[in-house]
């Protein structure tokens, strides 16, 4: 059958345990091959995921509508959140009964679930960006290297990886300075706001960059070695790519798609450049492996490892949907 989504107006009471997914085109993702495998392996049962579409910066209203429906629904368990993660708790934050540490320091959700103390917000992406990022860059890369990094897009996902990067629990092994560049002025504020509230001694630059050749720029100032992060959506949420094609990326560089479907602009062009500037490019894949699996374990309250067997076979049931 195929998947369909429902939007703000077309709420309907869930008739099994259901997992909503909340984004911009939901039908498309692997998670709707993926997810009846998963379930089926961890013995969740009848579970149901959903997928619910939203614009672009979506109205506070629609945000609150929908996570009063999935507060006020029994069999409705809980949600992923993705593109959404800012403007949702910037809108909706007041509706849940508790806010994990994370969601709190990052001013985000990435997850809704439910437990005997109501309703919560929980933000996974610094743990699901920390897994994906570690099983690609090497142990001690920053420390050797003297890489920098360059998010585009100032969204919750470089929010993530921008505080796990900088954390000083990481050492002498971490980036010295991190670049972020987004299209418009308010999430560059938004990002300042949350370094500035850091205590890290990383330094954090900002770049205003409404037109593809600014992040050009940016990414020709970094060091070699440095990684450059596409966090903006182009690629699967948009066509296109945050940079042109005469972008040259760092000389032994990292290039992170986040994005694992779509037209995927940026990881052409990254690959156009591996094995001539570029050490490694990387996509999504993995990222979202970590991303839903964290998710999936805290709304259905079961304990699915980060590594090992139990990971290993998830990732070989999703694999095999792609």
């Amino acid at each position: 059958m195929t998947p369909t989504a429902m939007t703000s107006d077309t709420l309907r009471p869930a008739e099994v345990p259901t997992l909503y997914f909340i984004g911009v085109s939901t039908a498309q993702s692997s998670i709707q091959s993926v997810f009846p495998r998963w379930t089926a392996e961890l013995g969740l049962g009848p579970a149901h995921l959903q997928g619910i579409d939203l614009p672009l910066h979506a109205p506070r209203e629609q945000y609150r509508r929908v996570v009063e429906f999935i507060g006020g629904d029994p069999l409705s368990l809980g949600a992923l959140v993705t593109t959404h993660k800012i403007d949702l708790y910037r809108a909706a934050a007041d509706l849940f009964d508790e806010t994990d540490r994370f969601a709190r320091v990052m001013g985000e959700t990435s997850c809704i679930s439910k437990s005997d103390a109501g309703l919560i917000c929980h933000a996974k992406d610094p743990i699901s960006s920390g897994l994906a990022l570690d099983a690609f860059v090497p142990e001690g890369h920053w420390l050797s290297s003297g890489g920098e990094v360059l998010c585009l897009g100032a969204g919750g996902s470089t929010i993530a990886i921008s505080w796990y990067l900088s954390q000083r629990e990481r050492g002498s092994d971490r980036p010295g300075r991190i670049v972020v560049s987004n299209r418009s002025q308010p999430r560059l504020d938004h990002i300042r706001d949350f370094h500035s509230a850091l205590d890290t001694d990383t330094v954090f630059e900002y770049v205003l960059a409404p037109e593809p050749a600014d992040n050009d720029r940016a990414m020709a100032g970094l060091a070699p070695g440095s990684l450059v992060v596409n966090a903006t959506g182009l690629g699967k949420d948009a066509p296109g790519s945050p940079l042109t094609d005469a972008g040259r990326f760092p000389e032994a560089g990292l290039a992170w798609e986040l994005n694992y479907r779509g037209d995927l602009v940026f990881l052409d062009q990254a690959r156009a450049q591996q094995d001539i500037r570029l050490q490694h490019v990387e996509d999504g894949w993995v990222y979202f492996l970590h991303g839903w699996t964290q998710v999936i374990g805290e709304v259905f309250h079961v304990d699915i490892p980060t590594s090992g067997p139990t990971f290993d076979r998830l990732s070989d049931l999703a694999r095999a949907t792609r």
